[in-house]
């Protein structure tokens, strides 16, 4: 019974990361990873990237669109470390995806 609630538990995780990346700013992001990577053993560091861009654009966009002021996230809240991980999660997915797409479109 346990299994399945950690089962459960991760599929929802997984889905809520896809959901979160699955937008214009974490596609773009994940493409750009995914052209960046050179081998699946990169795809833990490669995600973790694209997660630090990810949140830096989200920090920086109301500077570069000039409609507010520049402010640090949350960083001592747990939701926020939350969405990170949730973000993690989509990218690898995203990314994963994204990658063996390259690859197979390369070696045709």
């Amino acid at each position: 019974m346990r299994v399945e609630v950690m089962l459960e538990d991760v599929l929802i995780l997984a889905r809520e990361g896809f959901a979160e990346v699955n937008a214009v700013l974490g596609l773009l992001v994940a493409a750009v990873a995914a052209l960046i990577m050179r081998k699946w053993a990169r795809l833990p560091v490669i995600a973790a990237g694209a997660v630090l861009v990810h949140l830096g654009l989200e920090v920086l966009a109301p500077v570069i669109a000039e409609s507010g002021g520049f402010r640090l996230p949350p960083l001592l809240e747990l939701h926020y470390w939350r969405s990170a991980a949730v973000l993690l999660v989509g990218y690898l997915i995203v990314i994963g995806i994204l990658y063996a797409i390259k690859r197979v479109v390369i070696k045709s």
